[in-house]
C-alpha cells in the first residue's frame, strides 16, 4: 500500500525498484503494467470505498488465496483485506462484520488519507493491542515481558523512515545492519536480517502434526461454535489442510482463544487472576448471539 502513497506524491521513479524485484521474481513482462495499475486503482478509491469493497467480498465470502510474490504484493494493493478467520467464520458472523464495516464507512467522512499510513497505524495498534494483552497476563505469574520493537523511540524512529526507503528491496536488512553497526556489531553473517517466515510456519505445522488428535478433540464441538462465530467442520477442516501443507495463518490465535474460554468455563473465580471463588466465572455457559445483524445496527 506504500506504493500508492508514493503515487499520491507523484514520486513514481520510486516504484521502478520494488516492481523490476517483483518483475524478476516472477519473469513476467506484464508484471510492471499489473502492480501500477494496481497502485493507481488504490491511491483513488477513497477509504469508504475501500472499506465498502471489503464488506461486499464478505458478504461474497470471496477468499482468494494470492499465489506467488507478485499475487500478495497485488492483494495487499488495498484498504483492508479479510483476515484468515473470515474463512472459518459463519455466514451470520460475516454479515454482522459487514454491517460494522459499512457503519465505520459512513462514520469515516471523506478525509484524505493515505493508504499505506492508514494500513501501518492499524497494523502497530493491533500489535500494541495483543501485547496489553500479553502483559496481563504475564503478570499475574508475576514476570515483565519486553517488546525493544514496541519502544516508543524505536517506533517513532520507524515511523520517520521516508517512503521511498520503505519501498526499496532489502531496505529491512539495511536499516537493521546499520544499527547494530553503530553499537559495535559488524560480524553478522550473510543475509541476516531479510524477512522469511519459512521457519515459523514449519515450527507450527510440525506443532499441528504433533499435536493433531488433542485439537481435533478439542474443536469436536467448539464453544465458538456455540456462540455461533464459527463453523467447527470448517476449522476440523484446516487443521488436517495446514499440518499437510496448507497456510497456518491465524490458527495459533483461534486455539488460543478456544482454550481460554474452555479455562474460563471451567474455572472458578476469574481467569486473570486465579483468586478463588465459590460460583464459577461464567456460571451460564457461552450463549448463542441472537440477532447479531440488528445488534450490529
Amino acid at each position: 500500500a506504500r506504493l500508492a502513497d508514493l503515487l499520491m506524491d507523484r514520486r513514481r521513479r520510486h516504484l521502478v525498484g520494488p516492481v523490476a524485484a517483483l518483475a524478476r521474481a516472477d519473469g513476467s513482462v506484464l508484471v510492471p503494467a499489473r502492480v501500477y495499475g494496481a497502485a493507481r486503482r488504490l491511491a483513488r478509491t477513497p477509504y469508504r470505498a475501500g472499506l465498502e469493497e471489503l464488506a461486499e467480498r464478505l458478504m461474497r465470502r470471496r477468499f482468494e488465496e494470492p499465489k506467488g510474490a507478485v499475487g500478495a504484493s497485488l492483494a495487499a494493493l488495498t484498504w483492508a483485506a479479510p483476515g484468515p478467520a473470515a474463512r472459518w467464520l459463519t455466514g451470520e458472523a460475516l454479515a454482522e462484520v459487514s454491517v460494522l464495516l459499512g457503519v465505520e464507512g459512513d462514520r469515516s467522512g471523506t478525509g484524505a488519507q493515505r493508504p499505506g499510513e492508514h494500513r501501518a497505524r492499524a497494523a502497530l495498534a493491533r500489535y500494541a493491542a495483543d501485547l496489553r494483552v500479553l502483559e496481563q497476563s504475564a503478570e499475574v505469574r508475576s514476570q515483565r515481558l519486553h517488546a525493544p520493537f514496541l519502544d516508543n523511540q524505536v517506533v517513532r524512529a520507524c515511523r520517520a523512515l521516508p517512503e521511498a526507503l520503505r519501498v526499496r528491496p532489502g531496505a529491512r536488512a539495511e536499516i537493521l545492519r546499520t544499527v547494530l553497526e553503530s553499537t559495535g556489531i559488524t560480524d553478522l553473517p550473510p543475509g541476516w536480517g531479510t524477512p522469511s517466515h519459512a521457519s515459523s510456519a514449519a515450527a507450527a505445522r510440525a506443532g499441528l502434526r504433533l499435536s493433531a488428535d488433542p485439537l481435533l478433540d478439542l474443536f469436536s464441538r467448539p464453544l465458538l461454535a456455540d456462540a455461533g462465530l464459527v463453523d467447527g467442520g470448517v476449522i476440523r477442516g484446516a487443521l488436517r489442510s495446514a499440518a499437510t501443507g496448507a497456510t497456518v495463518e491465524g490458527l495459533a490465535d483461534l486455539v488460543s482463544l478456544e482454550l481460554w474460554l474452555h479455562r474460563l468455563l471451567s474455572r472458578r473465580g476469574t481467569c486473570w487472576s486465579g483468586t478463588p471463588a465459590r460460583s464459577r466465572a461464567v456460571p451460564a455457559g457461552i450463549q448463542r448471539r441472537r440477532d447479531a445483524l440488528a445488534s450490529g445496527l
